[in-house]
């Protein structure tokens, strides 16, 4: 299994363009829950997705993206650090269709969160149409949000997730119609070629005739960012009394990460380290 993403620039166009495989690093989101297949490959998806627009950033931090519905499917989420490592999980009640993305989601919405290490967290939030799907949505996203005109092409299945994004830069140059012919090339690709050639044999099978610069490849790969740290952060959000009326209940506080699986325990000892004796008022859970 060989996780990568490829960035490449068209030098005579103002063109730029990425592609991504992930093999091993679905693989262990898929390992961590049993997922219905619809679910497997909107994950699949929008992981290949979060790793080619975290790629596109020039920022320290963490690239979220989430879906959220009232329907069958509750919640997707999916996280690329600009380390280019992935985790991702989801939520949903009852049996979970071959539908629609909008089917499966009802009264939907998408978001997509920067999580930078150092400054303010920037989220924006878009609606989406009947019969549109990951793609379509994210397609519509960077026009409006981000003002870049972006094409993407996702698949997902057995086991594996790929995607192939072009952008069209701001600041043009070389041959105007470049644009409209690299889109015409691109959307000949198809699911079993993003999923089973090799990046590069995909780059030449699509643009083998136009001078394509192609970078050094990243490696994506799964890595979970939760810590007893984070957890008990979130604990003193939580508040001190919500904690204390568990431990009554309960004897410990048991938390386990939604996107690793990994276990945290927290007894009377460590809550009352937790606390230091200060309580505070809670504002609900975090992520971990």
């Amino acid at each position: 299994m060989s996780d990568t993403l490829e960035r490449f620039l068209f030098d005579d166009a103002p063109v730029r363009g990425e592609l991504v495989k992930l093999d091993a690093a679905y693989q262990e989101v898929l390992a961590r829950q049993s997922y219905p297949p619809v679910l497997q490959a909107l994950i699949g998806e929008l992981m290949a997705a979060a790793a080619l627009l975290s790629a596109t950033l020039k920022f320290d931090g963490t690239l979220i993206m989430q879906l959220h519905g009232t329907a069958s499917v509750k919640l997707i989420v999916v996280e690329c650090t600009s380390s280019m490592t992935l985790r991702a999980t989801a939520r949903w009640e009852g049996e979970v269709p071959a539908l629609s993305l909008a089917e499966l989601l009802g009264q939907g919405r998408f978001a997509i969160t920067l999580e930078p290490e150092e400054g303010e967290t920037y989220q924006g939030i878009v609606g989406f149409e009947p019969g549109q799907g990951v793609a379509q949505i994210i397609e519509h996203y960077m026009a409006r949000s981000e003002q870049l005109q972006t094409r993407l092409w996702l698949a997902s299945g057995n086991g594996a997730a790929a995607g192939l994004m072009v952008q069209k830069l701001p600041a043009g140059h070389g041959d105007p119609d470049a644009w409209g012919r690299v889109q015409q090339l691109a959307q000949t690709i198809t699911a079993d070629e993003l999923l089973q050639l090799p990046a590069r044999d995909t780059l030449y099978r699509l643009f083998h005739e136009e001078q394509v610069r192609v970078f050094e490849p990243d490696t994506p790969r799964f890595a979970c960012t939760c810590s007893r740290e984070r957890v008990g952060s979130m604990l003193r959000m939580v508040g001190l009394s919500e904690v204390e009326t568990v431990l009554a209940e309960r004897g410990n506080i048991d938390v386990t990460c939604e996107f690793c699986g990994l276990g945290y325990r927290f007894d009377p000892v460590d809550v009352a380290q937790l606390f230091g004796g200060h309580g505070t008022d809670g504002a609900g859970p975090q992520r971990h």
